[in-house]
Formats: structure tokens, C-alpha cells, sequence
């Protein structure tokens, strides 16, 4: 028998917690980094009900609480977007456009936008709302 009961003593640091650990908060990191969306950030306006219409090739067009009107988080002025539109629709007839607007924007501004929309012939547009606050 050894002495001091058969007890032996660890040279060894055991370093698998430390390592899951740090594993853990690597992958927590990247998932935190990568999850940001990018973007224009407004405060949009609640609805009782609002279906989803961001589909694949849609267009963003936002107008910030400062009347700045933003294509896809870029700032174009009017002439530009009626441009970018144009050529937008002539790669396809149907391309769907999601207007997000700030809830402090003049109603003016937003209207310059959908009646563009509409000069253009572009009946696949919608508005973004947040989702309601309370049932």
C-alpha cells in the first residue's frame, strides 16, 4: 500500500473544461457578430396584421426621419431612384418594392416616393410596418 491512503497526487492540469468553455464563447461571438442586420434603422409604424412580402431580388426603399430616401441602404435622390427604378424594371416587369418609412416622416415625402412607383407602373409595392405591440 502507499502511503497517505492510496491517494495520488495530480501533476497534470485536466484544461477540457477550459477549452469547451472558450469553444463556447468563440462560436457564441461569431453568432452575435454575423446576426447584426445591415441597414437603415427607422422606427416604423405598428399594424394589426402585416403578411411578409420580402421575397428574393426585392427592392428596400426606405425614407429616414429626415425625408432621406435610401434604394437597398444607399441614399439616392429622387431623379437617381426613378432611374435605378427604371432600369430595375426593365430587368423585370414585376419586381416587388417594400417602402419602409419613419414614423416622424413627413407624409409628403413617402407620397413622392409611391406616386414614382406608380408613374413607373410599378404595382408591386408595399409598405413595412413593425409588428403591434399588444393584443
Amino acid at each position: 500500500m502507499q502511503a497517505g491512503g492510496g491517494r495520488k497526487a495530480y501533476d497534470d492540469i485536466n484544461i477540457t473544461p477550459m477549452l469547451d468553455l472558450a469553444y463556447v464563447l468563440l462560436v457564441i461571438f461569431i453568432l452575435m457578430a454575423t446576426a447584426s442586420v445591415q441597414g437603415i434603422k427607422v422606427d416604423l409604424p405598428k399594424a394589426s396584421s402585416a403578411k411578409s412580402l420580402v421575397q428574393p431580388k426585392t427592392i428596400a426603399l426606405t425614407v429616414n426621419d429626415q425625408g432621406q430616401i435610401f434604394m437597398d441602404a444607399f441614399p439616392v435622390t429622387l431623379p437617381d431612384l426613378e432611374t435605378r427604378l427604371r432600369n430595375a424594371k426593365a430587368s423585370n416587369p414585376d419586381v416587388p418594392i417594400v417602402l419602409k418609412g419613419d414614423t416622424t416622416t413627413q407624409y409628403g415625402k413617402i407620397m413622392e416616393v409611391l406616386d414614382l412607383c406608380r408613374r413607373l407602373d410599378l404595382s408591386k409595392v408595399g409598405l413595412v410596418t413593425g409588428k403591434p405591440t399588444g393584443s
